[in-house]
């Protein structure tokens, strides 16, 4: 993060970007940010987007090797082509694109072995994002407010991570709440973390976990209509849904594997007051059971976004799989 800040706000680029991880906020900061300090004022006639698994690289190769009109730079973005975990022909297509051509790709997960990873290590930036720890969500808290001109204690929050959990989208919008609510006031307490605070967006998300792991279907379905009465987008449920799948079956190998509480925190990146819980949480689960599950989230994501799966029915009818007996 420290050298796309750099690149960013001397207008010094690289060719190459590749940006990845589990923390989407932080991957759609930098992402947006980056782009539009590549483009500049220019129009938009020099950028092109493309999305998904099914990317056509000979379209992609056609307008890199075509020169900007009135501008220094084309810029190409790829988001989620998973170019990064298989075997293709974008390392080739990279090492013979004209300087001006400057490529963004941001993925979720990616093969560090992979030829176009290599490449893109070698000539120009990778940069991974995960979810910060404690210390530093704090810091983003108290920063988020600082521009508004309040204050927040340590130990408030840290009452407000244990309410809403470490996605940083999440916490954004609960603060902008705070902000709001606490207008007249410069210091946020955690009377006003109760009152305004309906989050507990991941708070949910594990009891629902423990609900599918003990097969308590009624339970599970009535934290995920509570999670939609609150406005929560079906699509954002799955996504939490399918990252809390992917932590458990990382903490349940590691444990097999002998390691203890505070390497799995290390290992995973996920803050050590919820190191305990995932554990916990993943003595409910085979590793089989966890891996089948993935899959098929991956599966009904891809029919939402194909438009074969309406999101809400979609996520519903995953739940109800998984908290069957």
């Amino acid at each position: 993060m420290i050298v796309l800040r750099e690149h960013i706000k001397s207008g010094d680029f690289k060719q190459f970007y590749l940006i990845y991880g589990n923390e989407p906020y932080l991957i759609k900061l930098y992402r947006d940010k980056l782009r539009d300090a590549i483009l500049g004022n220019a129009d938009r006639m020099n950028f092109s987007r493309f999305e998904g698994k099914d990317i056509d690289l000979k379209e992609v190769n056609a307008i890199a090797q075509t020169l900007p009109f009135f501008s220094d730079r084309r810029l190409i973005l790829i988001e989620n082509s998973e170019l990064f975990k298989s075997q293709s022909d974008l390392a080739e297509i990279l090492s013979e694109a004209p300087e001006s051509s400057i490529f963004i790709f941001v993925e979720k997960e990616v093969d560090k072995r992979n030829k176009s990873y290599k490449f893109i290590k070698d000539k120009g930036i990778v940069s991974e994002m995960n979810t910060l720890d404690e210390k530093n969500l704090k810091l983003f808290i108290a920063s988020l407010l600082k521009s508004s001109g309040k204050k927040i204690t340590e130990s408030t929050a840290s009452y407000l991570l244990e309410k809403i959990g470490t996605e940083m989208e999440s916490i954004s919008n609960e603060v902008e709440k705070l902000i709001s609510y606490t207008w007249d006031k410069d210091t946020i307490t955690n009377k006003d973390v109760d009152e305004i605070v309906t989050g507990q967006i991941t708070g949910k998300i594990f009891q629902m976990m423990d609900a599918i792991g003990l097969k308590q279907q009624n339970k599970a379905l009535t934290l995920y209509y509570d999670l939609l009465s609150v406005r929560e987008r079906p699509s954002h449920i799955l996504y939490l849904i399918t990252r809390h799948f992917n932590i458990l079956l990382q903490i349940k190998d590691l444990i097999e594997n002998g390691y203890a509480p505070a390497a799995i925190t290390d290992k995973v990146a996920v803050p050590a007051f919820t190191v305990s819980k995932y554990i916990s949480q993943a003595r409910n689960f085979t590793k089989e059971q966890l891996i089948g599950a993935l899959k098929l989230a991956a599966d009904t994501e891809e029919q939402i976004k194909t438009g074969r799966l309406q999101e809400q029915i979609g996520t519903e009818l995953l739940i109800i799989q998984f908290s069957s007996n």
